[in-house]
């Protein structure tokens, strides 16, 4: 079986350089491990996290909201196996509509572990242990990563737990113990706190979702603290145990202090993912991993000359968003196109609620680079939607040039955040002017007021309604 281009993985980087593939006119396959298409995306990450993040978000309406929205019911009670039950027919939704994808763009699926035999040539291993030989011009991989587990506690996925196991919980924790207080930890910390679970988040570094903006971290603990959730923050994790019924962490203060104990039945390790190259056979074509990482030039390229990599086995933030754009980049370059991507302006979006979004510079990278910069922001409780739909919490925060006013960062926590981010993507594209967004008309009343309105406290500290 020749192909011009072959791919190993059929996550959102792999199912979408495929697409883009088979649209140009290269014959392409598509090797999967899995009986299901999609990778952890569509299987056990992005897709079923927000189907359980939305029911638990209608539950906690249901037992909070709905008496202020003049809506009398009788108390409602969570059915979580009804919630995993309706998370899995969202799963099945997705995948099975990337397998129609791939028969409508006439890309062939092998399936099975594929590993290189050379640098043109991939064995296919089956479950059966059958295995097929593909050949390609180009291949492209596309493995995804995995949950990183505990040094001294391996995830035995009963007790000491990670996302995917999180998913598909029968019973509701009465204490679920979150160890990183990241997008994943925040994300699944909060359905299980919604829906009546005590959470507890233990954090080494000093807030939650380092990586993003500072203020929204803030702003975010703030929020889910009226959930009920805990957090330790600056905290080292030295011991998980699983004593049968219950988990026993033992943490430390990492900057001197008394040591915490906490007793729950179950412990979530959010504390981050590994790129995944297990059974690939990279040493058979000479290539090196560079922690963890498979090491690519500006185009995607590997150290052997047919060879592309993308997604989280490369360097970069594991975001499916940014693999699906790096798989579109690889498949129109071997097209012969020159497409290119600007990383600074992939978003980041953690989907609790309110939603965080943020696209561009944080205001800690502005200081670190020494750049001068000025701010605006504006709260979600001074905004006439907000209010109409009980959903004070938030704000939007712009960061621009001094000089130039030219947008650098878009920071909102917020209701729909994870939609309103796409136009301060748009903004910076076209590099706009916090002024240029300040004097564009904005439907009322919209969360998206908040976005001109900071914007005009950025260009003139001007803002309207505050």
């Amino acid at each position: 079986m020749n192909y011009n281009v072959i791919i190993v993985g059929s996550g959102p980087g792999g199912y979408v350089a495929a697409i883009r593939c088979a649209q140009l006119g290269l014959k392409t396959a598509i090797v999967e491990k899995y009986n299901t298409l999609g990778g952890t995306c569509l299987n056990v990450g992005c897709i079923p996290s927000k189907a359980m993040l939305d029911s638990s978000e209608h539950f906690h309406n249901a037992a909070h909201t709905f008496k202020e929205h003049g809506i009398d019911i009788s108390e409602p009670k969570a059915n979580l196996p009804q919630m995993i039950k309706r998370k899995a027919g969202v799963v099945k939704a997705n995948v099975d509509g990337i397998a129609f994808l791939m028969k409508k763009n006439k890309i062939d699926v092998h399936t099975g572990v594929g590993s290189f035999v050379d640098k043109n040539t991939i064995q296919v291993t089956a479950a059966d242990g059958k295995s097929t030989k593909l050949t390609g011009e180009k291949i492209i991989i596309a493995t995804g990563s995995k949950p990183t587990p505990l040094p001294f506690a391996a995830f035995d996925k009963k007790r000491i737990i990670s996302s995917t196991e999180a998913l598909e919980l029968q019973e509701i924790p009465k204490h679920l113990i979150v160890v990183g207080g990241g997008v994943i930890g925040m994300e699944l910390g909060s359905v299980y706190a919604r829906i009546g679970s005590k959470v507890s988040v233990v954090e080494y570094l000093d807030s939650i979702i380092p990586t993003m903006d500072g203020t929204l971290g803030k702003e975010l603990q703030k929020a889910t603290k009226k959930l009920g959730m805990d957090f330790y923050l600056g905290h080292k994790v030295v011991s998980v145990e699983n004593k049968g019924k219950e988990v026993v962490l033992k943490a430390e203060p990492k900057n001197g202090g008394a040591a915490i104990e906490l007793k729950g039945d179950y412990c979530l390790v959010s504390i981050g993912r590994r790129p995944y190259t297990d059974g690939l056979g990279l040493d058979k074509v000479g290539i090196e991993l560079d922690k963890g990482r498979i090491p690519v030039d500006d185009h995607l390229k590997t150290k052997v000359d047919n060879i592309y990599a993308i997604g989280d086995v490369v360097r970069g933030a594991m975001l499916a968003h940014k693999a699906e754009e790096e798989g579109v980049m690889v498949a129109e370059q071997l097209a012969g196109q020159k497409p290119h991507i600007n990383y600074l302006l992939i978003p980041g979006v953690v989907y609790t609620w309110p939603e965080v979004a943020s696209v561009g510079y944080t205001e800690e990278q502005l200081k670190e680079q020494g750049r001068a910069y000025k701010t605006g922001s504006f709260p979600y409780k001074a905004l006439g939607r907000a209010r109409a739909s009980m959903d004070l919490d938030g704000l939007v925060k712009i960061l621009a040039d001094k000089t130039t006013d030219e947008i650098l960062g878009v920071h909102i926590i917020g209701a729909r955040a994870a939609d309103m981010i796409a136009a301060g993507v748009v903004a910076m594209e076209y590099r706009a002017s916090a002024e240029d967004v300040a004097r564009m008309s904005h439907a009322h009343p919209t969360y998206m007021e908040a976005v001109k309105e900071a914007c005009l406290a950025a260009t003139a500290n001007r803002p309207l309604h505050m």
